[in-house]
């Protein structure tokens, strides 16, 4: 499934490609930063590998939808509209659930594919979107959930082949700078500091549960670009409301948003290319030293 949701860029226009696993990874991640250049005029499109139909649902959330596949594509053009998104397009995969469950190992789960086959994919909508930037998760996909560790390996196999004319059949594109969103260290450190003081497990975090912080806190990954979102907090907000099957409404309340606003603000970014050089200054903006032509 492929759906424009704003008209066709200029010929000279910026243009940013994320691409995610599953819908809300959009929203809850690197929301601020898309919704961001989004403002500035830039084609932001989206290449989302699942339909999240492993997510945990309540019962209630599924009532206008027949399946959660349905239901969570549905939150996901809801916060690409409130985000300013140019496009949002699907791979055919299926979600492969949390690490180490049964789900993993369907044969169409998206962990379980050839990462050369999903690159393939993924080369051609770098070749049809021509973007000078493509972001994705960082090498642990931010919590370790296969999918992610999946999508980054593949975006990173095909952001390198995007411009090998021996690789697919569109006409060759060779973009910029590649970025790897990463989970701010000090938030980490704080939250697995703070959380058992209110009566929270920092080792079972997340609105299932399902994420351990003692671990994603032992990695830090170096940070070569701040981009500063704390404008685009309502916006996020918004969005994050549109996914509600993912607790995304409870995190604008309560002590989850207390800790989300503590360290919004800004998003953090890696970059694999063009490699950084020692002393190098943090950038403020992913399209430093892009001109576009």
């Amino acid at each position: 499934m492929s759906q424009d949701l704003k008209s066709s860029r200029s010929a000279k226009q910026e243009v940013l490609l994320a691409v995610t696993a599953h819908p809300d990874d959009e929203t809850f991640g690197m929301g601020g930063t898309l919704a961001l250049y989004a403002s500035r005029g830039v084609a932001v499109h989206l290449v989302c590998a699942t339909r999240g139909e492993v997510g945990i649902v309540h019962q209630d959330c599924l009532k206008n939808h027949q399946t959660i596949a349905e239901l969570r594509i549905s939150e996901l053009n809801c916060a690409s509209k409130v985000l300013g998104l140019s496009s949002v397009h699907l791979l055919d995969y299926r979600d492969s659930g949390m690490p180490n469950t049964r789900d993993n190992n369907h044969p169409q789960a998206l962990a379980a594919q050839p990462i050369e086959m999903v690159a393939d994919e993924i080369i051609d909508w770098i070749r049809r979107l021509k973007p000078q930037v493509v972001v994705t998760f960082d090498p642990i996909g931010g919590y370790h959930h296969p999918d992610h560790i999946a999508i980054h390996r593949a975006t990173t196999a095909a952001f390198h082949a995007a411009g090998d004319a021996s690789r697919g059949r569109l006409p060759v594109w060779h973009p910029s700078k590649l970025y790897f969103h990463t989970m701010p260290h000090d938030f980490l450190r704080f939250a697995v500091k703070i959380l058992p003081l209110f009566g929270q497990d920092p080792r079972r975090f997340g609105a299932n549960g399902d994420i351990d912080l003692t671990v994603i806190a032992a990695n830090r990954f170096p940070t070569h670009a701040i981009i500063n979102t704390r404008r685009f907090l309502r916006i996020q907000e918004e969005a994050s409301a549109c996914h509600a099957s993912q607790g995304g409404q409870e995190m604008n309340r309560g002590l989850r948003a207390w800790f989300s606003r503590l360290f919004s603000g800004r998003d953090t970014f890696m970059r694999d290319h063009p490699r950084p050089v020692d002393g190098e200054p943090i950038e403020d903006d992913l399209f430093t030293g892009i001109s576009v032509k």
